[in-house]
This record gives structure tokens, sequence and C-alpha cells, in this order.
């Protein structure tokens, strides 16, 4: 079964791939004639694209080698002479179950270890080359909030510096009247900001300014090191799955909204399972399929995986928007394709 397994296995995620990149040929080739990028550095994005590529083809390659294998074994009547030794249908999908974790496994790793480099990589050459700008994440122009009861306002942001212009600091000190702090600029680096010529104000309880004192500079200690809003950039789709938990945590105790993350930190872990549950569900049918050939693999493979991440689109959707739980949201395609499996070994038992 694993021999039969590997050879459409591997097909399928060649052609996979091929498809995936041929599509991004077309923008990169007008990269290289509209924009005048060298052709080498296409070429590295080109490279970069490679492992999400490769990524987004292996659920979809195992359920269709897992298929094809079985559909082998059944055009020589295989199939049919183990069925009528006895051997049950959990028993036949074992081997191929197996395959299909083993893949689950190595999806993971490498979208813990390599996809998130190599999408960081590929959209920091986007910036850089197509759009000639590094995005800064603490916006200009912005209130945001701040570990802690600190209320920040940067009115100009020099990301490749780390320098922040017109600086405000609201801070709201327990059994005291809050405090605000202005700056010219000042510098981030870590979890220590040194702000420069500025001017401290307290308030009384009314709101009126009790004390005022004018400074060359200060330095303020945050609780966490502010980076993760100053510095490199990434979505989610750059960070793996315990770096962005570590955003989670950080952006939480600044009183941000954090359904949309946490969707994409559970399907972090749940997608990866696909690959598993493909076979858990897909396996089942092919078994039951009479003399079931190939036509009936590409056929099944195509319809599962299609209605698997139309539906995990949509629910993804629902739950960055609050409509269902992250959790929820994240893996209730799982749940429903791996009991759609089981039902269907226990039927293919009882008709049998």
């Amino acid at each position: 079964m694993a021999k039969e397994f590997c050879g459409p296995f591997t097909g399928c995620v060649a052609g996979f791939v091929l498809i995936a990149l041929a599509g991004q040929l077309f923008w990169l080739a007008e990269l290289i004639i509209v924009k005048k990028i060298a052709a080498s550095a296409v070429a590295r994005m080109l490279f970069y694209k490679l492992p999400d590529a490769v990524v987004q083809s292996l659920p979809v390659a195992t359920l269709f080698g897992a298929l094809l294998a079985i559909a082998r074994l059944s055009k020589d009547s295989e199939l049919s002479a183990l069925r009528a030794s006895g051997a049950r249908v959990p028993r036949l999908i074992l081997p191929l179950l197996v395959m299909a974790l083993l893949v689950s496994a190595l999806t993971f790793w490498l979208n813990e270890r390599v996809v998130p480099w190599a999408n960081h990589e590929y959209e920091n050459m986007v910036r850089k080359l197509v759009l000639q700008e590094a995005l800064p994440s603490v916006e200009e122009n912005v209130f945001f909030r701040a570990t802690g009861d600190r209320f920040f306002y940067v009115r100009e942001v020099d990301p490749n510096a780390h320098v922040l212009r017109d600086v405000m600091v609201y801070e709201v000190r327990p059994d005291k009247p809050p405090r605000i702090i202005t700056a010219r600029q000042g510098m981030a680096t870590g979890m220590i900001w040194a702000l420069e010529d500025g001017v401290v104000h307290d308030l009384d309880a009314d709101g009126y300014v009790a004390y005022e004192a004018k400074f060359k500079s200060m330095t303020m200690e945050l609780d966490e090191d502010f980076d993760a809003f100053f510095g490199e950039q990434k979505t989610p789709a750059e960070m793996s799955r315990k770096e962005l938990g570590e955003h989670i945590a950080l952006f939480r105790r600044s009183g941000i909204k954090v359904n949309a993350l946490m969707v994409d930190y559970d399907l972090k872990l749940a997608l990866p399972l696909a690959a598993f549950v493909f076979v858990l569900t897909g396996a089942p049918l092919g078994v039951a399929g009479p003399r079931s050939g190939r036509l009936f693999g590409a056929a099944v493979s195509g319809c599962l995986a299609f209605f698997y991440y139309v539906l995990s689109s949509v629910l993804r959707s629902l739950g960055c928007n609050e409509v269902l739980p992250p959790l929820v949201a994240a893996w209730a395609p799982n749940i429903l394709y791996a009991a759609a499996g089981v039902f269907l070994m226990i039927r293919s038992e009882r008709v049998r």
C-alpha cells in the first residue's frame, strides 16, 4: 500500500507546485519587464514561494495518493481478495493512515520552521522592491495602548532607525492622578524607550496641571520588548505558531482584540492535520467503490479537498468576525471530516 501510495503522491505534489509557481510567474515576469527588477531577485522571490506551494499541495496529494493506491489494488481484484479473506476496512487503510499522519507531521514541521521564514523573506522583497518601503507596525498618527496602563501617540516613525518623533504618553497611575509626557523625539531599543526634549505634566483630581517639569532626556522601561509593535512587521503567515502565540499574549495585555489572530493560531495546528482527515474520509469511499479507477480517485480527491477548503475559509471568516469561537472556527472542518470517515468505515463493514 505504501509503495502504491508514493508514486501518485509525489507526482501530485510536483504537479501542484508547478501550477502554483506558474501562476506566480505571470506577476514576476511583469516585475522584470515593467519595473526593471533584476532577474536574479525575481528568481529568489520564486524560490521563497516554493515551501508554501509544497505545504499547500501536501494534503491534497496525500488524498490523491491514497485513493490511487486503493484503485490500483481494486483494479486487479487484490482488494476484493483481501476483503474476502476477512481483512476489515480499518486494517486495509491503516498503512495509508500512517502515511497520512507522517505527512501531517511533515506539514506541521515545515509550517513551523521553513514556511514562515520563506514567506517573511518573500514579503520583505515585495516591500522593498515593489512597494519601495518597509511597513512600520507602530502606525503614525494613531493612539495605541501598550502593556500596563500606558497609552501612546506617535506622529511620525522612522522604521529603519527606530526613531519616534512627537511622542505623547498618557500614563494611568494607581491611586494617583494620571501623568502626561510629551517629547520631541525618542528611540525604542528593546524594552527601553529613550525620550528627548520633553515635558512631564502631572494632573490633579480635576484634570488640571498640578506639576510641570521639562527634561532633556528620559528613559522609560516597558513590561515587554516593544519590537512586537515597532520592529520587523510580520503577518501570521510569516510567523510560527509559537511566535504568533507570543504576539497574541502581548496584544491581549495591551487591550487589542485578537480573535482573528486566535483563529490563525489554531489553524496552524488544524490545517496540517487535513492530510490525515482527508485519508480518513476518502479511503473508505475508495474501498467501498467496486473496481474504482484513477478517474474515481481524482474526482473524489478534488471534491473532498474543494469542500474542505471552502468550509474552512467560511468558518475562518466567521471566527475572525466573532460569530464563532476561534477554536470552533479552526477545528470544525477536521471534526466533521473525521466523523464522516468513521461513519463510512462503520457503514462499509455493515454492508460487506
